[in-house]
């Protein structure tokens, strides 16, 4: 991959649309582009005109008119990348698209690889490590929780307090090491007091950051919800009914359901997956077993588990399902259980307070009316600790942020541990340097080729 390239792409999904927008980042971006773009009044040059302006013109290969185009201009350093950029908003047909790439091909470009123009922008120094891959999960945002953590990732507000911890580590880091080289005469330039004090802070973020970690992993991925129960009490309806469409198959027949079926919604601006179990009883089918087997791996992985059980049946049953309510509690007693009475409408009002008076928590439903499920999508948000997004803290959802925060949070406990016993600086020195790295590697001060590589591949093109 040469930097020195100038990379094009398109920048809209591919696929015909309305409009599509072509980008071009480089040193020569302008002038290729200039070589292909006749203005309407047929003597505007793009080189001589005012970074971040927009041109109506043509392209043009030769003598042959492609397609008239808008044309932005955004000159280094004052653009995305870095560089010369130059964004074409073209038709959005599949041969206008290919036609123009083809020709900025021909007349010196190449392909940009994935996420080549956010790397340009994280190498010439106007986004951080973080901040580049908060890039992507801002594409990828489906909810408004998602989007608001990447947004606030994206403006810097982790890196920015990852580097303000490593810049002090690091003047502390230094006044250890000059330690070093007067170590004869034993003599201390770091204050140890201050020096504890600032550990304590580091181990406090990071204990904070690393803990945010299992709210942030859901909030990004989306909660998963298992639906479980006997067969025929409504898990398929109550799906279809929180999803408002027919995606689950209903039937009165019981064990329609053979296998598990997923799909996710945003309730609250919060991604929820909902998985709709088959029902769970003792049967002889081989291939209803297996599908029963599935729910409990399902349970296993869900977040919360939703216990859906017939009111009709609950006063032959009611024995029954109590022993089966005790099961999962004692199997998964972390996992948050809501228990819900569906076809209330078929019970009478002595029923329900029975019912009630059985089971005190019971929320009462009706999946095929709707009745209820309003009230259940209210008690899903109650269960999910939001407080730290609405407090606008700062909550990690990247896999390689954790695991560098816990290395880094281990080497400071080495450092901790140095300074409580009184280590002699040289050997505090090899923790700090490790913590320093770790750091480093979040916020992109530490980076090599391979870690660039695995981060930047699972970009589009086109950013």
């Amino acid at each position: 991959m040469n930097q020195n390239d100038t990379i094009v792409a398109l920048a809209t999904p591919s696929g015909a649309g309305a409009i599509a927008v072509i980008r071009l980042s480089g040193a020569h971006a302008i002038a290729i582009a200039d070589s292909c773009f006749q203005s309407v009044s047929k003597s505007k040059t793009l080189s001589h005109q005012k970074t971040h302006t927009i041109h109506l013109g043509h392209i043009v290969d030769d003598n042959r008119d492609i397609d008239e185009v808008l044309v932005s201009v955004f000159k280094n350093p004052n653009s995305y990348t870095g560089e010369n950029v130059v964004e074409i908003s073209c038709h959005g047909s599949n041969y206008i698209q290919q036609q123009i790439i083809q020709l900025f091909l021909r007349k010196g470009c190449r392909m940009a690889d994935a996420g080549e123009f956010t790397l340009r922008a994280f190498l010439n120094g106007k986004l951080d490590l973080s901040q580049a891959e908060a890039v992507a999960d801002l594409i990828s945002s489906d909810n408004e929780a998602s989007h608001q953590i990447a947004m606030q990732q994206m403006r810097g507000g982790f890196s920015s307090e990852i580097a303000k911890l490593r810049e002090e580590l690091l003047n502390f880091a230094s006044l250890i090491e000059l330690e070093l080289d007067f170590a004869e005469e034993d003599v201390e330039f770091a204050d140890r007091t201050q020096f504890k004090e600032l550990i304590a802070r580091i181990t406090f973020v990071l204990k904070r950051l690393i803990d945010s970690f299992a709210v942030g992993n859901v909030i990004k991925n989306g909660i998963p919800v298992a639906i479980v129960g006997e067969p025929n009490v409504g898990k398929s309806t109550l799906l279809n009914a929180l999803l408002n469409e027919e995606r689950a198959i209903v039937s009165e027949i019981a064990g329609t359901t053979r296998d598990t079926i997923e799909d996710e919604i945003s309730i609250g601006g919060m991604g929820f997956r909902f998985i709709d179990t088959a029902g769970i009883r003792d049967t002889k089918d081989v291939v209803e077993s297996i599908g029963i087997k599935k729910t409990f791996e399902k349970i296993e992985q869900a977040q919360v588990v939703i216990y859906l059980f017939d009111a009709g049946e609950f006063k032959h049953q009611g024995a029954k399902l109590q022993v089966e309510l005790e099961k999962i509690k004692n199997k998964y007693p972390l996992k948050p259980l809501l228990v819900i009475a569906n076809k209330i409408d078929k019970i009478d009002d002595m029923d329900l307070e029975e019912l009630q008076q059985a089971i005190p928590n019971v929320q009462l439903l009706s999946a095929k009316s709707g009745f209820g499920v309003e009230q259940l999508t209210n008690a899903l948000l109650n269960l999910v600790n939001t407080g730290a997004l609405r407090n606008n803290e700062t909550i990690i959802t990247n896999t390689r942020h954790y695991d560098a925060l816990l290395k880094a949070f281990e080497e400071i406990q080495k450092v901790k541990y140095g300074l409580d016993s009184g280590l002699s600086g040289d050997l505090m020195a090899i923790d700090i340097r490790e913590a320093l790295y770790h750091f480093g590697l979040i916020t992109g001060s530490v980076t090599n080729d391979e870690l660039l590589g695995n981060i930047f591949a699972n970009f589009c093109i086109g950013k």
